[in-house]
């Protein structure tokens, strides 16, 4: 993963379950984990206070692993949407997964939308933060379609289609 993005710059604990991300772009996000780990059994480790304390950037600037442990890391871009979602805004990863279940291409879900491919393209990436208008058109998309069968439009196959990212976080 090569986007500023979603590399960690710095990371300081900040709680029990809480962390200060500083990615390479510049920005900071405060993340508890909370859910998390008592979601992921195989995270429960990190409900002991020292074996979170242990929390370091991992090699390649992706991942925040604890105790030098691979069973007990977690990626940035997840990190960061899980973030970006606890201030109440929308991640990118919301975005993809609104995408792949109602089976919108890019091109279609930006006609959608109302908003260019490349625009779209850039939220989905999380290159550029998902705007809230474009969430409340997302949710009103939902509202207009919810109970009707999808349907592909003439020249959508099914190669064309992404499948959605996991909406919870890879450990």
């Amino acid at each position: 993963m090569t986007n500023k993005h979603f590399l960690l710059h710095d990371l300081a604990v900040t709680g029990p379950s809480s962390l200060l991300l500083t990615f390479a772009d510049g920005e900071q996000f405060s993340v508890s984990l909370d859910e998390i780990i008592t979601r992921q059994p195989t995270l429960h480790r990190l409900t002991d206070p020292e074996v979170f304390a242990s929390a370091a950037i991992g090699e390649w600037k992706d991942t925040v692993i604890w105790a030098d442990d691979d069973n007990l890391e977690l990626a940035a871009d997840n990190l960061r949407a899980l973030a970006v979602e606890q201030t109440g805004e929308c991640s990118h990863e919301r975005l993809w997964n609104w995408m792949a279940r109602n089976e919108l291409t890019l091109d279609r879900a930006a006609q959608e939308l109302g908003l260019s491919r490349r625009m779209l393209a850039y939220y989905r990436s999380g290159e550029k933060p998902v705007p809230r208008t474009v969430a409340l058109a997302m949710k009103g998309w939902d509202a207009l379609h919810a109970g009707k069968p999808k349907t592909r439009r003439s020249g959508e196959h099914e190669g064309a289609r992404r499948k959605a990212l996991p909406s919870k976080i890879r450990a």
